[in-house]
């Protein structure tokens, strides 16, 4: 199995030499990287935030799979009309749902966040069309940059049958549309349970802005949902742990 290479830089020693790099040669991939990308467009498919009797509710939850979670946890917490985004897991059982043991690659699970948000000022299909614009690269398989293995799937998990029809109906548009290079391999996979992951995983981009992997993988992310969805990013992130007391 290959491991990420992010589990090496958990160590101290590692991490300084590696953080002196990723001063230099991080900045530069993340120029690069930054203007590599491109809005997509918008769903042709999506709700409108209305039903029969008038406003919805004001709370929805999408879960979205794209490689490693500090990322796309980050790009999340910066979009507005976004309430809270937490990093997790999804796709496998309850009693596998922890760090160590999803990262075997055995569980099913893929890194995952749930990203609540009030569709009266953002809908679903804009979130989706963030979630393949900025938060990851759709026609990688089971990997994103330089994280190997079926838990960095891009994979969506729908909450109900709405959903689903919107993701499948905006697949099809982006592939039609030859948007990308190649194929989307983005799954569909309903009827499955989101676990939140540990602490020390939330608002991870937030709270380590110079760690190596942050710098060279992650904020290019951020600063592309800036640069492509200016009347959607918000500055100050909507965090996780805001208030909680730090062990």
């Amino acid at each position: 199995m290959i491991r990420s290479q992010r589990k090496f830089w958990r160590f101290p020693a590692i991490l300084a030499m590696a953080s002196l790099m990723a001063a230099g040669i991080g900045l530069a991939i993340s120029r690069s990287s930054a203007e590599e990308a491109r809005a997509l467009p918008a769903p042709v498919l999506d709700e409108n935030g209305l039903d029969e009797n008038g406003p919805a509710a004001t709370s929805e939850v999408a879960v979205l799979a794209g490689g490693c979670f500090w990322g796309v946890q980050g790009v999340f917490q910066h979009v507005k009309g976004v309430t809270g985004a937490v990093s997790g897991y999804a796709g496998g059982e309850r009693d596998t749902a922890q760090y160590e043991t999803v990262s075997s690659g055995t569980t099913g699970h893929a890194e995952s966040v749930r990203v609540t948000f009030d569709p009266l000022k953002i809908s679903y299909g804009r979130i989706l069309q963030i979630y393949f614009s900025v938060a990851h690269d759709p026609t990688e398989l089971d990997r994103q940059g330089p994280d190997v293995g079926t838990q960095y799937r891009s994979a969506i998990f729908p909450t109900d049958a709405d959903q689903a029809r919107i993701a499948k109906a905006y697949i099809a548009q982006l592939d039609q549309a030859h948007v990308f290079d190649a194929a989307i391999v983005t799954r569909i996979e309903p009827g499955r349970s989101f676990y939140p992951a540990e602490d020390y995983h939330q608002d991870f981009l937030t709270q380590n802005p110079n760690y190596p992997y942050i710098v060279i993988n992650d904020l290019p992310k951020i600063e592309n949902l800036k640069r492509l969805f200016p009347d959607l990013y918000r500055t100050d992130p909507v965090l996780v742990m805001a208030g909680k007391p730090s062990n």
